[in-house]
């Protein structure tokens, strides 16, 4: 395997991780809303995280479409879960 399609397979992965890992917040949010409140702090960070990875995607000569969708749902559900874990 050459280092093209090597980095490629890499960045499918890191993708799909990353995806994987945000939606990961779905059972914090679950037990937010059920009055268990997690700590608002990291899913906030996550959510700035995301915004700006995803801006600097989106600010490319030629935009970074894989870091752009695996820090999308870092914002939906960082924010989310941030806004639910308040009490």
């Amino acid at each position: 395997m050459n280092n093209s399609k090597a980095a490629r397979l890499v960045g499918r992965v890191a993708s799909i991780m990353s995806i994987a890992m945000y939606v990961s917040y779905i059972p914090q949010i679950v037990n937010n809303l059920h009055g268990q409140y997690g700590n608002p702090v990291q899913p906030l960070v996550a959510c700035i995280n995301s915004a700006f990875w995803c801006a600097y995607a989106m600010l490319q000569t030629y935009k970074d479409w894989p870091v752009f969708i695996a820090n999308l749902p870092g914002i939906i559900f960082g924010l989310i879960t941030f806004i639910t874990a308040l009490h």
